[in-house]
């Protein structure tokens, strides 16, 4: 295969993903990103720092109710600037080792910004102003996602979106996190845990919504005694920063508004493609009327010179989704026969009990008028829960109930993230119930 110039924009999990994969497919790769090593905003501001930060938080826990098992440690401090540290040490070990993979495989990387001049040439914004053209063959866009703002909230140190809580600057007295859903609830875990009050307010009924509600309750019972309030069908309808912190209006679902203080707010509620600035107008790329990249199961779009993958295309909006289209990208560049055609993707909370999941839920397939049959396994009858004094948990599949084929797994409890893998693995490959029982665990 005669080489060829693949330029990738953006340097996440997909970007570099692609990037390695086609250099290992011979191809000739640049890859550009604003930050000096490839990770993107996983490695950099959020998968792996919020990890870091929840592995903390988790180990303050524990430590916390060991009493209850006869061992007593005592209230655990937290030095900030050394969990800081450590926090940085691993996202600068691994974004460096990520450099080094990078200049091994022989791969191109420009620190700076990219801009489409037409379908076959890029104009790239080096970190230091000088300004490359770059004409390619084929070119990927990976160029993620960006927090979701608020545009009534004033501009203020005490205003924080996900990456400003990450990068730890201070352990609030009292947190209002905007936003029920995965990363709020992830980061108002790990700030309550570090000792600060953390409330949660969330527009919608349901914490985790979309999530079958049996599953999401048992985590909201615990999260009912980390948290120091958490209202639902609520929505912020003003903020406003007062000397001694920020004064919040609230309404209910029946316009009730209240007022609290609280000292710091971070805002969760969702992320947007990150498409502007990226001179798509200039290509034949289309956007959908929800901002993200149109593409096939190829990850082409309708530009025949350009794919694009991760969250600029929608869907979960997950690094391990990410990557996995990045691999995809490469090899259909390389002209193998491939396609994005997953039947179950995994996505985890990362709070504590854990929560996972993977292909339907119940309340996907009842909405669908599928005929299912549901199984769940309360953890209270499991002897490994007892032994780690977390009972808190349930596991749920979701099954056709005329072929007994598993359609979904859910998961609530310590560990579930590392147990749902099981699970779509039974969901990728459609076994049936049966399989799962007959393997000896």
């Amino acid at each position: 295969m005669p080489s060829r110039h693949i330029v990738i924009i953006g340097a996440g999990p997909g970007g570099y993903t692609a990037a390695f994969h086609a250099a290992d497919l011979g191809l000739q790769v640049t890859l550009i990103d604003k930050n000096p090593n490839p990770g993107g905003i996983c490695l950099y501001q959020g998968c792996i720092p919020s990890k870091a930060l929840l592995h903390a938080a988790k180990l303050m826990t524990d430590l916390r109710e060991t009493e209850a098992i006869g061992i007593t440690c005592g209230e655990p401090k937290v030095d900030i600037e050394k969990l800081r540290a450590w926090k940085e040490g691993v996202t600068s070990r691994l974004t460096s080792g990520l450099g080094q993979l990078t200049k091994a495989r022989k791969i191109t990387f420009i620190q700076g910004t990219a801009k489409f001049l037409n379908s076959s040439t890029i104009e790239a914004q080096k970190i230091s102003g000088e300004a490359v053209m770059l004409s390619f063959d084929k070119a990927i866009i990976a160029t993620g996602s960006s927090a979701v703002t608020l545009p009534f909230l004033p501009n203020s140190p005490r205003v924080w979106d996900a990456a400003d809580a990450l990068a730890l600057p201070a352990i609030p007295e009292h947190l209002l996190v905007i936003g029920g859903g995965y990363i709020g609830l992830e980061l108002g875990s790990a700030y309550a845990a570090l000792g600060a009050k953390v409330s949660v307010v969330e527009a919608l009924p349901q914490i985790l919504s979309g999530m079958d509600k049996d599953l999401a309750d048992i985590l909201l019972r615990r999260l009912k005694k980390t948290f120091t309030k958490i209202r639902t069908a609520t929505t912020v309808t003003s903020v406003e920063e007062t000397g001694s912190g920020l004064q919040v209006t609230l309404k209910d679902a029946k316009g009730a508004e209240t007022k609290d203080a609280y000292s710091h707010i971070l805002v969760a509620v969702g992320r947007r493609p990150n498409t502007k600035g990226l001179g798509l107008e200039n290509t034949k790329v289309r956007v959908t009327d929800r901002g993200f990249v149109a593409v096939d199961p190829k990850r082409q779009t309708d530009d025949g010179n350009i794919l694009a993958i991760g969250d600029v295309t929608g869907g979960p909006l997950l690094a391990h989704k990410a990557a996995f289209e990045g691999k995809i990208a490469a090899d259909a560049i390389a002209g193998k026969d491939v396609g994005y055609e997953p039947v179950g993707i995994p996505g985890v909370v990362f709070t504590d009990p854990e929560l996972a999941w993977v292909g339907l839920t119940e309340q996907e397939a009842t909405t669908a008028g599928q005929d299912i049959a549901v199984s769940k396994f309360p953890w209270s009858a499991s002897g490994r829960a007892l032994t780690l004094n977390r009972t808190d948990g349930m596991t749920k599949i979701i099954a056709d109930k005329n072929t007994s084929v598993v359609l979904g797994v859910g998961i609530v409890g310590v560990g579930a993230g590392d147990l749902i893998s099981e699970g779509a693995l039974a969901v990728e490959n459609k076994l049936k119930v049966q399989n799962l029982a007959l393997t000896i665990h």
